[in-house]
Parts: structure tokens; C-alpha cells; sequence
């Protein structure tokens, strides 16, 4: 496993219950500011094998970006139960639920 990836599934794992990272938030703690697309690629493989809590990981402003309407809205439903606010149908409020981990 790269360091990269090792450092992102940490990151991830970290993520409080009640709380959302995005997924450049994400790759900047983990070393590579420009590497958000490198941490969608690791949720999609890797959340089942490492058990991440890959529906606390949303985009810059807080939007969940699933293409799939069904998973999109399973997202929201597992944010909602911890108590994560939401300012639009699908997308946080990333002033009261973004969890700065510094």
C-alpha cells in the first residue's frame, strides 16, 4: 500500500460521528493538496475492505456527489442519524459539521 493511501484510510477512520471532511480537505492532510480525486479512488475501493465511513467524505461545499440517486440519498440518511445539518436537499452545512482534524 503507497503512503498516500495508508494516510487517507487514517484520515478517514478519524472522522467523527456527527462530522464530514471533504475529499481535498482529505488529500491535503495526507500530504497532496491536489489529490482529490485520489481519495474519491480510494473510497470507492477500499471503504468495504477497511470499513471507512465513506458517508462522512462530501465534496469542497459540502455537496454529496453520488451519481447514484439511491446511494446519494442513503448518504444523507446516515448523515441525518448523526446529527449532521444539512442547508440544501443534499448538501451540509460544512460551518457547523466540517471536522478540522489540526
Amino acid at each position: 500500500m503507497q503512503p498516500f493511501t495508508a494516510t487517507v484510510i487514517k484520515i478517514i477512520k478519524e472522522i467523527p460521528e456527527g462530522k464530514v471532511m471533504s475529499y481535498g480537505q482529505i488529500a491535503t492532510y495526507a500530504g497532496s493538496p491536489r489529490g482529490a480525486r485520489q481519495v474519491v479512488r480510494i473510497l470507492h475501493s477500499m471503504s468495504h475492505k477497511y470499513g471507512l465511513p465513506w458517508h462522512r467524505v462530501v465534496n469542497k461545499v459540502g455537496e454529496i456527489k453520488i451519481s447514484d440517486g439511491h446511494q446519494a440519498d442513503r448518504q444523507k440518511e446516515l448523515l441525518e442519524r448523526e446529527g449532521v445539518f444539512f442547508i440544501r436537499d443534499h448538501q451540509v452545512d460544512m460551518s457547523r459539521s466540517q471536522y478540522d482534524r489540526a
